[in-house]
């Protein structure tokens, strides 16, 4: 996506890509560095300082003067997206759990994350929302939910990505090669981590956890899958990613 070509007077051209607009940023591309433009300074500041610390690798910060913040591309190709069939090899999958199992075991971050009482409250709202307003039958919301529910247990904080799809893992081969938009990383739940990774990409969880090397509930990691999905809809459908019954997250539901 994007780069540098030459235009009609022989002068290297970028063009400008938007790559995300929605209501809390925006975020755009100009040949190999991206923008990423923000309302919420503090929000920002805590990407950058979980770059800082996070022991993978993670985009170059080029500058950063408020509300923008320049990042440098990362090499290599996403290690798939939700909804759609990942290619990577399982060399792939094995390195991205071995990246996120280094991320778990580092020092934990100054910042908190949502806590339990936080979650709760927001899997009920967006439970509610969804039996007004999704259109998806009640009692396939009603399995999700009492799975989503399984989540909500005492758990040991670790070092979070906290935004951790598949699409923010780039990869080459059977490497790492960056780890993207930290804005919510801060101290959580590693299975939050592991399946938010992995959602809608089952066939490659037994790579991913090889690469991670510590035994995990496999019960609560599917629990997180249907938090993510009951909890991502509103939000999606809300920032033009498309209607409540179309998005990859409702086709989850409605298989599982």
């Amino acid at each position: 996506m994007g780069g540098a070509d030459e235009g009609p007077s022989g002068r290297v051209r970028h063009d400008v890509q938007v790559v995300t607009v929605h209501g809390d940023r925006t975020t755009v591309r100009v040949g190999d560095v991206f923008l990423k433009i923000d309302a919420v300074q503090a929000r920002a500041d805590a990407e950058v300082e979980a770059m800082a610390l996070a022991p993978v690798p993670t985009p170059e910060v080029l500058w950063h003067r408020p509300p923008v913040l320049a990042l440098a591309a990362v090499p290599g190709a996403p290690l798939g997206r939700v909804g759609e069939p990942s290619t990577a090899p399982a060399s792939a999958w094995r390195a991205a759990g071995a990246a996120i199992r280094t991320l778990h075991d580092a020092p934990l971050p100054p910042r908190l994350g949502v806590g339990r009482d936080e979650l709760a409250a927001r899997l009920a709202a967006e439970c509610e929302w969804l039996t007004a307003s999704s259109g998806l039958p009640s009692d396939v919301l009603a399995h999700h939910r009492r799975r989503a529910e399984s989540v909500l247990r005492p758990w040991t904080p670790v070092f979070v990505h906290g935004d951790l799809h598949a699409s923010h893992v780039f990869v080459d081969g059977g490497r790492v090669t960056g780890i993207i938009d930290w804005s919510e990383a801060a101290q959580g739940d590693a299975l939050a981590d592991l399946a938010s990774l992995s959602l809608t990409h089952e066939r490659h969880v037994d790579d991913l956890l090889a690469g991670y090397g510590a035994e995990v509930d496999r019960d609560l990691i599917s629990g997180w899958w249907s938090y993510r999905c009951l909890t991502a809809i509103r939000w999606l459908a809300e920032n033009g990613y498309g209607a409540p019954e179309e998005l990859p997250e409702a086709t989850w539901l409605l298989s599982s």
